[in-house]
């Protein structure tokens, strides 16, 4: 029974300090006072949970609350308090479909230092292990880290890479254990593995500056060889939507389409809008009349078709090119239109798109406006996560379940909440 009642109370405790952790990271700054009020406790019991967490260094006192009116009001001031986003720093290991991003961030989400390794389809898993184990050494060390310091590493994988990394899909849940072990023989640090694409939402929430706190629900599209969807609620992803989170490919967007897909449907995202679909429809017009760029740039070989070919053929207005991309961003528009209505998203986040640098952005929010209307286009918003910084999304993962969802208890290289002593009443 003495048993029960201690882990009732570490339970209530660690429930206690995950909700103070989460009310830093949506408010920022908050004051004791306001934190006790959200949590319907008493001041009393969140100075001892918050006094708690400053000895341990999770959070920290940044100075008093000012008040914008000129007389503030009598009594004990605010004090304000925030999360030390360099408690711990935190590895991220995030593999797409063309490159690995390996890299180090606070729990903040800041940038400290980056891998980076572009591959293809010849590119097998040893190459990739190896990076793996070769970046986080170099970063280690450049940064004068010991393991320790880290919260742990966070591996994100995009769903078309678990064959090349031997990580089976039995059942509903992906197996990481092979990766797990391989990496278990060079660090003791707890690990996270997951869908890349839950991943790199998760960073879309939990590191944009200027969210709103009243931002609850998003939704998240990628673009690659297949367009995959993460759908959150309260921020949190929703678990239907974990590990199958490349249904949208099955979509139909164009019902008029003159090709039926190996799935048996007729104009689906698969076959109209993702890249091998864009590939291939260039392939049939790839000739110096209607792609003179690219034709060039490829030498006339379809093989030699890439994506950042066809964002340039599209910039240098190959008359082809521009036809078919128009096609698609207006079959994108009705993707987006479709998702809107059937998840109710206050966001709707795009990332992979490349409407950073060529493909043009405000093509789509025209067509968007056309095809769905205002509210629709106004709710769309490009990914802040950059090729280059991709291995936030493992940082994402690790982050809010090591950190977060654990109340800042450390946790042992199984993922477990290390023992801590509960001091009897």
């Amino acid at each position: 029974m003495m048993e029960q009642h201690g882990i009732s109370k570490l339970d209530l405790k660690r429930r206690n300090r995950m909700q103070v952790l989460k009310i830093l990271k949506q408010r920022g700054p908050t004051s004791r006072i306001d934190i006790a009020g959200a949590l319907e406790l008493t001041r009393a019991a969140v100075t001892i949970i918050t006094n708690e967490m400053i000895d341990q260094g999770i959070i920290h006192e940044i100075g008093e609350y000012k008040h914008v009116t000129e007389k503030a009001p009598r009594g004990r001031k605010k004090i304000l308090i925030d999360i030390n986003r360099n408690y711990k720093f935190v590895m991220g290991m995030a593999v797409e479909e063309d490159f690995i991003s390996v890299g180090l961030s606070t729990l903040g989400g800041e940038v400290l230092d980056k891998r980076m390794m572009k591959i293809n389809e010849s590119t097998d898993r040893k190459t990739i292990y190896s990076f793996f184990i070769k970046s986080m050494n170099e970063v280690l060390t450049d940064n004068c880290l010991e393991q320790s310091a880290l919260l742990g590493i966070g591996f994100a994988i995009f769903p078309t890479m678990y064959s090349r990394l031997d990580i089976s899909k039995g059942g509903s849940n992906p197996d990481f254990d092979k990766l797990r072990r391989f990496m278990s023989s060079y660090t003791s640090l707890p690990m996270i593995f997951d869908n890349s694409v839950k991943g790199t939402a998760m960073a879309n929430i939990d590191f944009l500056k200027d969210r709103s706190p009243d931002t609850r629900n998003i939704a998240f599209l990628q673009y690659g060889r297949s367009l995959n969807f993460v759908f959150t609620n309260l921020n949190e992803p929703i678990v239907s939507y974990d590990n199958r989170t490349d249904f949208v490919d099955k979509m139909i967007i164009n019902p008029g389409s003159d090709r039926i897909c190996e799935c048996g449907r007729r104009g689906c995202v698969e076959n109209e809008i993702s890249l091998p679909a864009l590939k291939r429809k260039l392939t049939r017009v790839l000739s110096e009349e209607q792609t003179p760029f690219l034709r060039a740039a490829t030498e006339g070989k379809p093989e030699k078709i890439t994506r950042e070919l066809v964002e340039l053929s599209y910039v240098k207005r190959d008359p082809a090119t521009v036809k078919i991309i128009d096609s698609a961003i207006t079959m994108l528009a009705v993707l987006i239109n479709n998702l809107y209505f059937s998840a109710n998203p206050q966001h709707i986040v795009l990332h992979g798109f490349g409407f950073k640098d060529n493909i043009p952005y405000e093509k789509l929010k025209e067509t968007l406006i056309r095809v769905g209307g205002e509210r629709v286009a106004a709710c769309v918003t490009p990914s802040i996560i950059e090729d280059k910084h991709q291995f936030l999304s493992g940082c994402a993962l690790v982050i809010r379940e090591l950190f977060y969802n654990c109340g800042g208890y450390p946790i042992d290289s199984f993922g477990n909440p290390q023992h801590i002593t509960i001091e009897k009443e």
